[in-house]
């Protein structure tokens, strides 16, 4: 099949869903199967293969995010049950400010996804801006936007993540320069997302029913009504240490991994524990204990409470799921492949090149990951000769590309909107616009660097 004719049922694709959320008001879940049906027939991917790729594709990603929901919803569920987000973010807004409160926050999600990856640091910190959302009597997107944008930013610059590490062992990069022009290059990239976040948050949003009544809101413009559900709500420093807890767990993890030798037990045990899912079971036999049992609560409220968490959860699994399973039909349909070889004959300069093709690949089949390392693949060739800052430039701008253009096809588009409350037109003009924009800001930052060295 020629390439033209692949990028055209490609944007068809993307149309038809767009029109079948947003105008036939089509279920997301329901819509995604739907285009991935569709594409996967147009693209001549044979019959048999059609559902195995569908169902790998949406199961190779729930099988990696669903436990870190359920159990990210369930954390969430006690410590707002026990007014203990409230209780936070009234310490943190007393002392800061609401505006002081939001560049903080933004400032800690940023140090949070250095270690964590994307949708785990979203699902973590869900819990705080739901309860800063409440105190401040804002909507949850003035918080959300600019914390997630900047968690993004580092997962994909970060050699602490598989994207960006991955790249620079296919390039030969310095992953040490990496990482240190990576958070140099990131910072600015996140004061630009910091505002361009609250440039759109100067407009209210339609917020989803499920975030709603989340939120324990009124109406429709954002307006909270909080509820102390605690006489005596659990202490701020409390709160935080149980948030903290799983960051740590996984940090450790992550260090021990690199620094400890392979038959160290202290090791193999902090690699266990140091996991995103036992960290997280970890914070919510913590949360249960501290905010529950010890406060008094049965073990029948408990049991209920966190049960009731899971339905809550359900929509955004499915979802992201879903997204998965459209996103693997587009790379099996050779979309990405016959786009990255059509730009390769424009003959860019290599930075601009690599940039170009990380972010077409990344819109085209909606992971950042393959986007990165299916750029650097097409790369190897070209950077042959360069120094070794210019192989990590090279490196970088291939890692921006892949923040730009998250959408439809995107699994953690349909997370961040979900969790955020946002339709999909209006996550369209939020978060996928504020990511294209951090990710051309990174590209120029680096491309700038790459003519002065």
């Amino acid at each position: 099949m020629s390439t033209a004719l692949l990028l055209s049922i490609t944007v068809a694709s993307i149309l038809l869903l767009l029109l079948l959320v947003i105008k036939a008001k089509v279920h997301p879940f329901v819509a995604l199967l739907i285009v991935s049906l569709v594409v996967a027939i147009a693209t001549g991917i044979p019959t048999d293969r059609i559902m195995p790729t569908i169902t790998s594709g949406m199961g190779g990603l729930l099988g990696g995010i669903t436990i870190i929901i359920v159990l990210g919803a369930m954390i969430g569920a006690v410590i707002e049950a026990s007014g203990g987000a409230e209780s936070l973010a009234q310490r943190f807004s007393k002392t800061l400010g609401v505006k002081r409160t939001v560049a903080a926050l933004t400032m800690a999600a940023f140090i949070l996804g250095i270690p964590v990856f994307f949708e785990v640091g979203v699902i973590i910190v869900i819990p705080l801006i739901y309860g800063f959302a409440k105190v401040a009597r804002v909507s949850p997107v003035k918080y959300g936007l600019p914390m997630a944008g900047v968690m993004l930013t580092v997962h994909v610059a970060l050699p602490t993540h598989p994207g960006p590490a991955a790249a620079a062992g296919i390039l030969h990069s310095d992953m040490g320069m990496l990482m240190l022009l990576g958070i140099l290059v990131s910072i600015p990239v996140g004061i630009v997302g910091y505002y361009v976040a609250r440039s759109m948050n100067k407009r209210q949003y339609q917020l989803s029913v499920e975030v709603l009544e989340q939120l324990q809101m009124t109406d429709t413009e954002g307006t909270v009504t909080a509820k102390n559900t605690e006489k005596s709500p659990p202490g701020a420093l409390l709160i935080a240490t149980l948030i903290v807890v799983p960051i740590i767990l996984i940090v450790l993890g992550t260090m021990s991994h690199s620094m400890l030798a392979e038959g160290n037990i202290l090791r193999q045990v902090m690699m266990v524990i140091g996991t995103p899912a036992i960290a997280l079971l970890i914070a919510l036999a913590l949360s249960a204990w501290f905010l529950g049992i010890r406060r008094g609560w049965s073990k029948d409220k408990l049991g209920d409470l966190t049960g009731h968490a899971i339905p809550s959860s359900a929509s955004v699994i499915l979802v992201a799921g879903a997204g998965g399973a459209f996103g693997k039909v587009l790379v099996e349909s050779g979309v990405g492949k016959a786009l990255a070889l059509a730009l390769e004959t424009i003959h860019l300069p290599l930075v601009p090149a690599a940039f170009v093709l990380s972010l077409a690949l990344r819109a085209s089949q909606g992971s950042a990951t393959v986007a990165i390392l299916t750029t650097s693949g097409l790369l190897t060739q070209a950077v042959t000769g360069l120094s070794d800052i210019q192989l990590v430039l090279v490196t970088l701008s291939a890692c921006f590309g892949g923040l730009g253009l998250s959408h439809v096809n995107d699994a953690g588009f349909w997370v961040v909107t979900r969790y955020l409350g946002l339709t999909v037109a209006d996550g369209l003009k939020t978060w996928t616009v504020l990511t294209t924009l951090m990710g051309m800001t990174g590209f120029l930052i680096t491309w700038l660097i790459f003519t002065l060295v």
